[in-house]
């Protein structure tokens, strides 16, 4: 009987009756034999609902309550599928964060997971229940409750399946799967049978929102098969697995795109050693997370230094910038929002060279500038303008062909159990379970 962790997003409990369909949805699951624990985010937009009440009171809550007050939109969510589950007829109980052993640091707002004592959720499966586990929450060391951050449920949901040893984590979406760029932007975007972890985590770190990055370093870190599918369909999604050697006859996976950092330039840095510690130390004691950086050859003994970071950090970040500019007396420092990270990924371009000069080739015959590179052995992200990201996109979907059906990375059944066989012909599945 195989053990399934289900997560729903925010739009797929968003109202009474979406909520009736994924208890629906769920049923059937387990009358096909399958234990089911289902982790829920907050009904639609609640979450944002409750962070406008917060600010109304407040314009810097504290942490604590707000962690609080946030909290509550799961439990709510949790509460209304567990009884619509029980209306169906079969036996559900619920779980907050911290009931189900979600153990966090002690950070606010941002709180990471550093153990799951899932005894008590295990107790509930083996009585014969759906269990249903409240997302984005826990209870820090300190026995305060903590919330995850923005995507926090998918975290919770693929930690609660490795901590019960489950055979799969489904997470339950909008969208169908993860695509070779976003449908939105590319209409002719392909949905992907198969990635690798390190696929997904390059493309979660480069704009992608399909799954929070945390979620997929766990599932990479804990081996959890992880599948990405819609909620409003039967079609089969995307899975997250260990890569293959039949996942690298697909040079490139997808495009991603994201629009949420700026660039900061600090100018005539004096070029010696120890001034990159000067510069990024102050900011990283901040919690402002820098992303591509570039250093300019030097000239005249001085130099300029470029970096990216999240704009919501761009506020706290320019009072520590002036100071930094004052103690290693560098010319000026730059600001622009207005820019964009494009980036190609795919395990395939470890072992095929000319992947970056294509990429460049198809923005230059666009007219694109690029103003920073940064490179992995699975991915080429470039810096572009804001209001180019759309074409940069369009043209390097374009320029490998990532529309046409490429190579079938695996050949999938379209039953979980079916696919935990194809992957583990031993029956072992990945989490331990039969």
């Amino acid at each position: 009987m195989a053990l399934i962790v289900q997560k729903y997003g925010g739009t797929s409990v968003g109202d009474a009756e979406r909520i009736k369909r994924v208890a629906e949805r769920v049923v059937e699951a387990a009358d096909s034999g399958q234990r089911i624990c289902i982790v829920v985010s907050a009904m639609g937009h609640t979450t944002d609902e409750l962070m406008e009440l917060a600010s109304q009171i407040t314009p810097e809550p504290f942490g604590r309550e707000l962690d609080m007050l946030l909290t509550a939109g799961e439990r709510i969510s949790m509460a209304l599928l567990t009884m619509a589950i029980n209306e169906l007829g079969r036996r559900a109980i619920s779980f907050t964060g911290s009931q189900a052993g979600i153990v966090t640091d002690t950070t606010h707002g941002r709180a990471r997971i550093v153990e799951v004592k899932a005894r008590r959720v295990l107790e509930a499966l083996e009585a014969g229940n759906i269990v249903i586990v409240a997302g984005f929450q826990g209870v820090s060391t300190d026995f305060d409750i903590t919330t995850l951050g923005r995507g926090g449920s998918d975290t919770t949901a693929v930690a609660l399946a490795a901590a019960i040893h489950a055979d799969a984590c489904e997470i339950y979406t909008d969208v169908e799967g993860v695509f070779t760029a976003d449908p939105r932007i590319v209409p002719e975007a392909r949905k992907l049978h198969a990635v690798s972890y390190e696929e997904m985590l390059e493309l979660s770190a480069s704009g992608a929102k399909v799954l929070m990055l945390r979620s997929v370093e766990y599932a990479r870190n804990y081996k959890v098969l992880t599948h990405v599918r819609s909620s409003f369909s039967d079609a089969e999604g995307t899975w997250i697995r260990e890569e293959d050697e039949r996942m690298e006859r697909a040079i490139i996976s997808a495009v991603a795109h994201d629009t949420s950092e700026a660039k900061v330039s600090i100018l005539g840095v004096p070029d010696k050693p120890g001034i990159a510690s000067h510069v990024f130390r102050p900011l990283a004691d901040e919690g402002v997370n820098v992303d591509m950086i570039v250093q300019n050859v030097a000239a005249d003994g001085r130099t300029d230094i470029s970096f990216t970071l999240p704009k919501e950090d761009l506020g706290r970040a320019e009072p520590i910038l002036d100071q930094v500019r004052e103690r290693v007396d560098a010319r000026g420092v730059e600001t622009d929002p207005d820019i964009a990270k494009v980036s190609l990924v795919g395990a395939g371009m470890k072992s095929h060279p000319g992947v970056a000069a294509d990429m460049f080739d198809a923005l230059a015959d666009a007219g694109i500038n690029i103003d920073i590179i940064s490179t992995s052995s699975i991915r080429v992200s470039c810096v572009v303008q804001a209001a180019e990201v759309t074409r940069a996109v369009q043209v390097i979907h374009d320029k490998f062909n990532l529309a046409e059906e490429a190579v079938m990375r695996e050949a999938h059944p379209s039953t979980v159990t079916g696919q935990l066989r194809a992957l583990n012909p031993e029956g072992t599945g990945p989490g331990g379970g039969p």
